[in-house]
């Protein structure tokens, strides 16, 4: 891989952005790439857990705009973008192109194992979006955070309107969206966008200790399935769908061949041997309520409807 690295040792898969001449900015093909490594992740039973971090002195600096004013004019007509991800829509100048942080913020999301951030650096735009979606964030000292896309004229991305008010209050979301400033790691601590700070030296072992912690004392399948609830009951429209989930996964690896060894170590107070693996032996809980898909002619539907509302001027040309 370019702009990725991904090593595997003993169950720990660490996934680095690897540009750090250019503080691991973000391009086309490091989406590309995350995506493949977070698959190859997916794919593989002896990777229990992921810890994602930077090479060099910054986690993710955003993305690469090339050093020119027209970066999404040239990303929205780029060649370089991936299969499926740019449509032609009636009525637009240009073709639109799905978010790129997004797919891989998406990708993130459904991935069935558990994910460390070990922000080490500057993590601003979609270097700040793309930590949203792990299921810890740990940070060095040295962290720097920015949504900053109120600054540059966009608006926020990769999903994070709907993350950040459900990792941070909605009050402080706004207030960091709508002001677009950079922000230290001991703010973030006191927000709640991470766990813990870390001298730069210290961070990174501290991430392992808990991949390791999980790694070594949890059945991954049911890891997994805990990811999959805890992640889609944000939405849930009510308890009773926890319930359901619940109660099909409980009876479900209640017989397992992991859930009787664990409770044959307790009784026999040993460690247990967990030989169920992921993603072969990984049941659908949520088979009866499933997640909704990007769709393009939804893309359309509301490229359409934004043009009505806004008097025919629409987005084209931009």
């Amino acid at each position: 891989m370019e702009h990725i690295a991904l090593d595997v040792e003993d169950g720990i898969a660490t996934l680095r952005f690897a540009r750090p001449d250019r503080l691991n900015a973000f391009t086309d093909t490091m989406e590309v790439e995350l995506i493949e490594a977070l698959d190859r992740i997916d794919a593989d039973p002896a990777v229990k857990v992921v810890v994602l971090t930077g090479e060099g002195r910054a986690f993710c600096a955003g993305m690469d705009l090339s050093d020119s004013s027209d970066a999404f004019t040239l990303w929205r007509t780029s060649d370089t973008a991936p299969d499926g991800t740019v449509f032609d829509v009636e009525g637009e100048d240009l073709p639109m192109r799905r978010d790129g942080g997004g797919r891989v913020v998406l990708r993130l999301f459904d991935l069935d194992k558990p994910i460390i951030a070990a922000i080490n650096g500057p993590a601003v735009g979609v270097g700040a979006t793309i930590t949203l979606p792990c299921d810890v964030r740990l940070a060095s000292e040295r962290a720097r955070f920015g949504f900053v896309f109120n600054r540059r004229g966009f608006v926020p991305e990769s999903c994070s309107t709907w993350f950040l008010p459900r990792v941070v209050p909605m009050q402080t979301a706004l207030e960091w969206v709508y002001t677009g400033r950079v922000f230290g790691a001991e703010e973030a601590l006191a927000k709640g966008l991470v766990r813990d700070v870390y001298a730069e030296d210290e961070l990174l072992p501290a991430a392992y200790a808990l991949a390791r912690e999980i790694a070594d004392n949890t059945a991954p399948v049911s890891t997994t399935l805990a990811r999959r609830m805890m992640w889609r009951m944000l939405g849930a429209p009510h308890p009773v769908v926890a319930h359901t989930a619940e109660t099909v996964g409980i009876n479900l690896r209640g017989v397992s061949r992991d859930a009787h060894d664990g409770i044959a170590a307790f009784l026999e107070k040993r460690d247990p041997v967990f030989v169920d693996e992921v993603p072969r032996d990984v049941p659908d809980v949520l088979a009866g309520f499933p997640a909704p898909e990007f769709d393009p002619a939804d893309l359309a539907r509301s490229v359409a409807a934004t043009r009505a509302g806004s008097g025919g001027s629409g987005v084209a040309g931009l």
